[in-house]
């Protein structure tokens, strides 16, 4: 259903639940599985991507309509909800740079799961969006926040209120993903991609997403933090070894 694979400084997990990668139980389970194995592997960069035509199209709606069948199926439902958010919670605070691949259709709380990843690449012909509203719900699973971190409240509001589901190229150009390839140069480009993230210092990158996490907390001074973070880096032999190697090319 989900499988974990590692090539050099790239871990990838692959979604393989046919023929939509629905969100079921067994699917958050397997999803948390291969989580931790990606931790103990210790990639630069996590990939998560789809084998199937679409990315992920979200809730079993099977699922979701058995909560509604049940007496008992408002605490099922937050219970279900909860476990999505634990998972994408995980993708968020993940100790490497995570990507999601978005091949063809991401919607809801598949849409939620690309969200919570660091990047995102998006096929030119991928569909996208958040279209709970047509179902009398809303995106429960992380959307109304995480969304507004990369398109502010109006793009938000244009697409949860307007159930409006765009493609990659216009998801590219609001911010919701930062590549966009057409589908037969999408591989190259997440090959390119990650080959170079993969390159970069591990202990810098996750400096510099504590940095940027800053940002989104009242909390936390990120000029502060800005200046904490390099004494972390400075003594490490990493840091010294690429300092001196850099100025010796």
């Amino acid at each position: 259903m989900i499988n974990y694979a590692e090539n050099g400084n790239v871990g990838t997990i692959t979604l393989s639940h046919a023929p939509v990668n629905a969100m079921n139980v067994e699917f958050i389970v397997a999803l948390n599985t291969a989580l931790d194995v990606a931790e103990a592997a210790k990639p630069t960069v996590l990939v998560i991507k789809s084998d199937q035509k679409c990315f992920c199209a979200g809730a079993d709606l099977g699922l979701i309509a058995g909560f509604f069948e049940d007496d008992n199926g408002t605490d099922g439902m937050i219970a279900y909800v909860k476990t999505l958010h634990d998972a994408f919670n995980r993708i968020e605070n993940f100790p490497a740079v995570t990507l999601a691949v978005i091949n063809g259709p991401a919607l809801g709380g598949g849409l939620e799961m690309a969200l919570a990843c660091d990047l995102r690449i998006a096929s030119a012909s991928a569909k996208i969006g958040l279209p709970e509203a047509q179902v009398g719900m809303i995106p429960g699973a992380g959307g109304t926040q995480r969304l507004p971190r990369l398109v502010g409240p109006g793009g938000t509001a244009r697409l949860i209120l307007s159930g409006d589901v765009i493609d990659g190229t216009e998801a590219e150009r609001i911010g919701i993903a930062q590549w966009v390839a057409a589908p037969e140069a999408l591989d190259a480009l997440v090959g390119t991609t990650t080959n170079r993230i993969a390159g970069l210092s591990l202990q810098a990158l996750m400096a510099s997403k504590d940095c940027i996490a800053g940002y989104y907390d009242p909390e936390i001074d990120g000029f502060a933090l800005e200046l904490e973070k390099p004494l972390e880096l400075i003594p490490t032999a990493e840091a010294r070894n690429r300092v001196l190697g850099f100025f010796k090319r």
